[in-house]
């Protein structure tokens, strides 16, 4: 019996210093369950290479996620494909494959506030993350800001060229924010970087037309359009605001449970003397 809780003792010491976690806290488990069903040697170390990469593989995608930014709550389980025409429905399907990344294209994703731009843009590049592809998300806003400071610190190649290593790159809300000349010049150096050596996936309320206000100067804004539209797919949500529906079925949802509380009151004053009668104490 000693030497059996040496050798576990050894065993654990040796897994923990190979790093092999999971191992270590199943080994014995698996080692039951391979004797009553007489699973070979074989088998078992099997079985326990499985789940220890099983399990790496799960905290490899959740830190994967994590390192994207992208809002993990704007997943593809969560939206609402039966909004969406069917064949913009079809079309944004075959897009989750992730093949539009591996031939470089870019996707653009129009629409008014509140149409689902961004929760369709996000869930698909959770999908992609979760087919191992690197995805790296920001806001426009935000991004530009951290491109000008990098600018300013004389990083700017270094942090684009660190951007680069993205095989894809979501920038959420384009034009939403009204940005001054040099923020935006900064945005077309990286949008040229990217050009044909990694897909870029945007959203923006404005169409094409109304690109200007956002570059600030027709010449560039024809060079941004021209190097995006290239290679791209382009999805137009022409559907009604999410945000708006939902509020009006909430506000629906609560007259109605209103209107039900109130009429549970009325019945309740109006019930027939005989169920107080019921409710009563019996006279002995």
């Amino acid at each position: 019996m000693k030497r059996s809780n040496d050798e576990k003792t050894t065993l654990v010491k040796h897994l923990k210093e190979l790093r092999l976690p999971t191992i270590r806290r199943c080994f014995e488990e698996i080692a039951r369950q391979a004797e009553q069903e007489t699973l070979s040697y074989e088998r078992y170390l099997l079985a326990l290479v499985e789940r220890e990469l099983q399990v790496r593989r799960q905290h490899h995608l959740e830190r994967q996620l994590r390192d994207s930014r992208l809002p993990l709550d704007k997943d593809w389980a969560s939206f609402d494909l039966k909004r969406l025409p069917p064949k913009l429905a079809r079309q944004v399907q075959s897009l989750l494959d992730g093949s539009f990344v591996d031939r470089r294209e870019n996707l653009l994703a129009f629409g008014k506030p509140g149409s689902g731009k961004t929760h369709l843009l996000s869930a698909i590049a959770q999908e992609l993350v979760r087919r191992g592809r690197k995805v790296y998300f920001s806001t426009c806003s935000l991004l530009v800001q951290e491109l000008l400071a990098a600018k300013r610190d004389l990083r700017l190649s270094r942090v684009i060229k660190k951007l680069g290593r993205y095989e894809a790159m979501m920038i959420d809300d384009l034009g939403y924010v009204q940005q001054s000349r040099e923020e935006m010049e900064v945005l077309f150096t990286l949008l040229a970087d990217r050009y044909e050596r990694g897909s870029v996936l945007i959203t923006s309320n404005l169409p094409f037309s109304g690109w200007e206000s956002i570059f600030k100067d027709p010449m560039t804004t024809a060079a941004a359009i021209d190097r995006l539209v290239h290679h791209s797919v382009i999805l137009e949500l022409n559907v009604a605001s999410y945000r708006r529906e939902h509020a009006q079925h909430a506000q629906q949802s609560g007259g109605a449970e209103h209107n039900g509380a109130r009429n549970g009151v009325e019945e309740e004053h109006t019930q027939p003397p005989e169920s107080s009668i019921e409710n009563s104490p019996t006279n002995p």
